[in-house]
């Protein structure tokens, strides 16, 4: 029994050693964790079981029979945050550098077949090269079996990539098809194929960072959602970002009891919306005095700024926020807002997390590159995802809403459970200069400008939709929280199915 328990300490030893001293120094070196260091920091203090930690490739090829370590460069098992449970998996960079072979890829199966099974989120910390060249199609084949599975969990629980190193070729397809993914600056970075073969293919000369780095891809591709400062950021928030979130699509979004009142009014409110049409003002600021203790975890907050979404909490329950920013492009929609939206109210759809809209929208950004890139489809999404979703929808006009632009953002024509306007609030086709001039085309600046005060008076205010029923009240501005305070509470029953179908076509 002794010499049992002894090999059984030496191979676990073998197992945590990863690649070796030599190889953990250089991952300290470039100012990454290793993959056990990452787990200790995302997890609450000794609740992780390790699963597989023996586990070796089968590879024989190149040599590969002679080079064998235990684990075979990932590490999988479960744990708790903040007491709830999580499956992870953390790529060991110091192993094969964190290659993926057919072994290291049941691994991380394993792990997301059991949290299918109980319901509970999914994290994986990327860190590798991608495939283990030596194994050829079988580690394409485990890649696929990964794929699948993500295709599989996708809407059933929540899943987080964070990219911790690199993350190439078939590598970032999993990372993109799971729920959200965090980078590290100037550590991490994704892209199918590297600057060496653009180079070849293409002539185009660029670096790792440019192509696909952290501060690129939470920028200009939209493909990540938060560029984290370090390894310890990354893991910190995610902790935070773990605590909004339920653990499946059948279970409630977690309660954090709140000494925050429900009903507190914030008079500031009053005065948030400049007299100026046209001047602009942070919407940051409603949301953040609407929110429980003014907190707010934002998301894609540096790509497409002009729309703002995010996770908050009113009265103790998790809420999704989308918001147009009028201090980016005076709050249009465009190509990249209408995805950034659009994905994540079906998230919030997927996991029944109530939808808070703030609307101060001038239309869809108008010009030939918007047209041309397809504004109309992707203009869709954000239409489709709000007229499907079935979670709680409140809606305050605080300004704006001019045409189609009205419509999408979650009307009460697209199901919308209350909408509220302040007094503040235009809701017309369109701004009553451009209105005008197409009315009382030929007619003299003098008239024009005349006829546009009256098309203010008539139209530049909330009463007209309000008197139709498209507005359920008109609200004052500090009073706005507790309205959606209240709103929340009585629809926490609510009940609406979609007809059934195998699934949707979305507008992709």
């Amino acid at each position: 029994m002794l010499k049992t328990l002894e090999e059984l300490e030496r191979r676990r030893d073998a197992a945590r050693a990863g690649g070796g001293p030599k190889r953990v120094e250089a991952q300290h070196a470039k100012g990454r964790l290793t993959a056990r260091e990452r787990l200790d920091i995302l997890l609450d203090p000794g609740s992780f079981e390790e699963l597989d930690m023996y586990v070796e490739h089968n590879c024989v090829d190149f040599g590969m029979a002679e080079q064998k370590i235990p684990g075979d460069g990932v590490v999988t098992g479960s744990g708790t945050i903040n007491g709830r449970l999580v499956f992870v998996f953390s790529q060991d960079f110091t192993v094969f550098g964190g290659s993926l072979s057919e072994r290291h890829a049941q691994k991380i199966c394993k792990i997301m077949d059991m949290a299918m099974k109980v319901g509970a989120p999914v994290i994986g910390l990327n860190d590798s090269g991608g495939a283990r060249i030596q194994e050829g199609v079988a580690s394409l084949g485990g890649y696929a079996e990964v794929f699948q599975r993500n295709v599989l969990a996708s809407g059933v629980v929540p899943q987080i990539s964070l990219i911790m190193g690199p993350c190439a070729g078939g590598a970032v397809y999993s990372p993109a098809m799971t729920d959200y993914i965090y980078m590290v600056k100037d550590s991490s970075y994704m892209f199918v194929t590297g600057p060496d073969v653009v180079k070849t293919v293409t002539n185009e000369i660029v670096t790792q960072e440019e192509l696909g780095g952290a501060i690129t891809h939470t920028t200009k591709s939209g493909v990540a959602d938060v560029a984290m400062e370090d390894d310890v950021d990354a893991l910190l928030r995610t902790r935070l970002f773990f605590d909004f979130l339920p653990l499946n699509n059948r279970d409630g979004a977690p309660y954090r009891p709140s000494a925050d009142d429900p009903a507190r009014i914030e008079p500031s409110l009053d005065t948030l919306v400049p007299p100026s049409a046209n001047k602009p003002y942070d919407m940051h600021e409603l949301i953040r005095k609407v929110a429980d203790e003014g907190e707010f975890f934002e998301l894609q907050p540096s790509h497409a700024g002009n729309i703002i979404i995010g996770l908050a909490r009113i009265e103790g329950h998790t809420v999704g926020i989308v918001a147009n920013q009028p201090m980016v492009l005076a709050g249009c929609l465009d190509i990249n807002s209408s995805k950034k939206a659009g994905r994540f109210v079906r998230f919030c759809d997927a996991f029944s997390i109530p939808i808070v809209t703030f609307v101060d929208v001038p239309g869809f950004l108008p010009g030939v590159a918007q047209e041309h890139n397809g504004i109309i489809k992707h203009g869709a999404k954000l239409l489709f995802a709000y007229a499907e979703a079935t979670v709680p929808k409140i809606t305050v006009i605080t300004r704006k809403a001019y045409g189609g632009a009205y419509d999408v953002m979650a009307s009460k024509h697209l199901r919308g459970d209350l909408n509220y306007a302040w007094p503040t609030a235009e809701i017309a086709v369109m701004g009553a200069k451009g209105a005008v001039e197409i009315i009382f085309r030929g007619k003299s600046p003098e008239e024009i400008a005349e006829r546009t005060r009256e098309y203010e008076a008539r139209f530049a205010n909330p009463f007209v939709a309000a008197a139709k029923g498209f507005v359920d009240e008109v609200i004052m501005p500090h009073s706005t929280r507790k309205r959606i305070a209240v709103g929340l509470q009585k629809l926490r029953t609510k009940r609406l199915e979609n007809p059934w179908k195998k699934h949707d076509n979305i507008p992709l």
